[in-house]
């Protein structure tokens, strides 16, 4: 017997077995990484391809980590390694056929090959997403000399002969299609690897090796500087390339206008300014910043109360936090003129996406207001669940005294009152609303709602309109009440009024209650964006919670009306889609007259414990592109038989003939040979190697 205050030894026992350990939602099935890279390969497929797609290339981004059992349970899907994966459509120059071609490949940042040399190392870098949003992570991991710490996992675009991977934590990457090989780091003005013949033009000459650069003059946090948005907007007209930069230091964010090299000095027109790292006044906090609308002349930053601050991390509080009590603030200026911001305020929302920004215009030409679509989310949920983190509880602010005066049912939101947001309005999406509040406000059935208009976890395309008149938003409602998500128009109307917006949407719930797993894509949707806004704008719905279209996806899907300003495509049961892209057709004939292309996924091809077989395996799991008629939103036209899976990722592109034909000179690219050497040994290496044991 063991005397009083020793505990009982237990005997070991094999019959006891581990603990079972939750799969992290966004690293498993689908979402699980695949470590083959082919190169351009052939494909099988039925249907009949376009013709339009010929010589061009569809090609998505996403997280894809070099190691999945390293990063563990508490890993952040953003933070994964990026890879490409494309489809090249090939014309066969004796037949004229077109041949599809699929190829993969990781973009080889410097964390990547940093990887390579070093296998040991499981954590993230800092200001890697899964450190930030986990208070209990460690900062000090970094043993690797790295100049830039991007993955370049969330996007890429096309501008000015270069096709770019980008992602938030750095400058764009900047790669060669259609192979996908990686060029180099771009800093405003050449990328790394490019011909030294090649230089930026302006006023009709060739400048020096001294153009400006992002960063430039910016010291010590110079790197900062160069974090780069990873949705940059391309001006269909102008040619220009506009983003903005967000940071840790003062001025949080900052402005960039890049115009394209012929644009620029060899048009007869005055050659357009270039802007690098022009301060954006008025942001007073570091913020989560992820993409922001540009319409032809103005330009809209999002400053909303998603905080971003490392030093929180050293307090033991999470860096990144959502706080609903403070307001959601929109930057507009016209774009040459970021010290010309005008804020507008209103309540809390986080948005990771815009659909599309375009401006109102008098007789006189004077644009008078802006509008801007985007999927507007009400938590931060999604960022914690993309890690398998808890999110935090919401921060409530001190109660304050209801307001006697009451805002008007259809009032115009405003700004300048000295009330607080919620005491103008205790009824909207206010943390302080009591539970007696939302039993009223569920029950008003508000233009006859098929489900609450209130929802803590709404994520709908919504509409703003900014009154550059009179400083006042004059309108901000969904459109639909339906999920909405990864939104795209045809690309030579972004940035005007463009009739349609298609994205995605799921037919089982809401993107809302899905935050806590890896939501999945079971339906496309068109949504014709104009038509609800004029019934919006004709009938105004309750400003903030209001719906124009209040049905729910069930009662869409029934629709037979050939009218319906909503359109589905559903995949079939156990198939799962990713981001659709419109590719137009030729003929042009109308807006829609195109096609959406993704990638498809069949589930069934998971086994029972709902992971992938191994992609190194005879029964490993395959993807498909797909090439949908976009105008009917129900002909499946073509499916291209991949020879591997795609995981799910983010943000696509398609990229034309005439894209891949004017591509800039390469003088070389970056390869993985010097990674793999450094890793055979060496003094340095072995030191490394044991410091890397250490951390763990």
């Amino acid at each position: 017997m063991p005397l009083a205050g020793q505990k009982r030894k237990r005997s070991p026992s094999e019959n006891i077995q581990p603990t079972p350990q939750l799969q992290h939602p966004y690293l498993s099935g689908n979402f699980a990484p695949i470590q083959q890279t082919l190169p351009l390969t052939p494909c099988t497929y039925t249907g009949s391809i376009p013709k339009e797609l010929a010589d061009g290339e569809y090609v998505r981004n996403g997280s894809n980590p070099v190691s999945n059992e390293d990063l563990g349970r508490d890993a952040h899907w953003f933070d994964g390694d990026g890879m490409l994966s494309g489809v090249s459509f090939r014309r066969d120059e004796d037949t004229g056929s077109i041949e599809p071609d699929f190829v993969n490949q990781f973009i080889l940042t410097d964390l990547y090959l940093s990887t390579l040399s070093s296998p040991r190392v499981r954590k993230p870098i800092l200001p890697s997403i899964a450190t930030l949003v986990n208070p209990l992570a460690s900062i000090f991991y970094v043993t690797q000399k790295i100049k830039k710490i991007s993955v370049g996992n969330t996007n890429v675009v096309y501008h000015d002969g270069r096709a770019m991977a980008l992602c938030e934590s750095g400058p764009p990457m900047r790669i060669q299609l259609p192979g996908l090989e990686t060029v180099g780091w771009y800093n405003g003005s050449t990328a790394e690897g490019e011909s030294e013949k090649e230089k930026f033009v302006e006023d009709g000459k060739k400048v020096e090796e001294k153009d400006k650069v992002f960063g430039q003059d910016s010291g010590l946090i110079s790197f900062m500087r160069e974090w780069t948005t990873a949705h940059p907007k391309v001006d269909p007209v102008t040619k220009e390339m506009v983003m903005f930069h967000s940071c840790f230091a003062p001025p949080y964010v900052q402005y960039s206008s890049i115009p394209q090299a012929e644009v620029a000095g060899l048009s007869d027109e005055a050659p357009l300014k270039k802007i690098l790292n022009a301060a954006v006044p008025g942001v007073g906090s570091a913020k989560m910043m992820h993409d922001f609308g540009v319409s032809l002349k103005h330009t809209v930053i999002m400053d909303l109360p998603l905080s971003l601050d490392p030093v929180n991390q050293l307090k033991g509080l999470p860096p990144v936090s959502y706080d609903a009590s403070q307001p959601s603030r929109f930057g507009v200026f016209p774009r040459p003129h970021p010290e010309q911001v005008r804020w507008f305020e209103t309540e809390a929302a986080c948005i990771f996406h815009t659909a599309n920004t375009w401006g109102d215009t008098n007789g006189s030409g004077e644009t008078t207001s802006v509008n801007m679509l985007a999927c507007r989310l009400t938590s931060a949920t999604m960022i914690f669940a993309a890690g398998n983190i808890a999110p935090p509880p919401p921060l409530v602010p001190k109660p304050v005294a209801k307001s006697k005066r009451r805002m008007s049912f259809f009032s115009k939101y405003d700004y300048d009152a000295e009330e607080t947001i919620y005491e103008r309005a205790p009824l909207l999406e206010s943390p302080l609303a009591e539970k007696e509040a939302f039993i009223t406000v569920n029950n008003l059935n508000y233009e006859q709602a098929e489900e609450p208009f209130y929802n803590e976890e709404q994520c709908r395309l919504y509409y703003y309109n900014f009154n550059l008149k009179t400083g006042a938003i004059d309108h901000q409602w969904a459109l639909s009440a339906i999920p909405f998500e990864f939104p795209s128009v045809h690309p030579k109307l972004e940035m005007q009024e463009a009739r349609y917006i298609y994205g995605c949407s799921t037919t089982t719930t809401s993107f809302g209650s899905a935050l806590g797993k890896a939501t999945k894509i079971d339906a496309l949707v068109k949504v014709d964006a104009l038509s609800l806004v004029e019934r919006g704008q004709r009938c105004p719905p309750r400003s903030i919670t209001g719906v124009v279209d209040n049905r729910t996806m069930a009662t869409v899907l029934n629709s037979s009306d050939p009218d319906d300003p909503t359109s589905v495509f559903r995949m079939p049961d156990g198939w799962f889609a990713q981001e659709p892209r419109f590719v137009p057709a030729s003929s042009n004939e109308a807006e829609d007259d195109g096609y959406l292309l993704f990638y498809a996924f069949d589930e069934s091809q998971l086994n029972s414990s709902g992971d992938v077989p191994s992609d190194s395996g005879p029964q490993r799991a395959k993807s498909e592109l797909w090439i949908v008629n976009a105008r009917n939103m129900k002909d499946v036209i073509a499916k291209v038989k991949l020879p591997q899976r795609v995981p799910y990722g983010l943000h696509g592109s398609w990229f034309d003939a005439e894209m891949i034909r004017e591509q800039r000179p390469v003088d070389s690219i970056r390869t993985t040979a010097k990674a793999l050497e450094a890793k055979e040994g060496g003094v340095w290496m072995g030191m490394r190697d044991w410091l890397e044991r250490m951390l763990g």
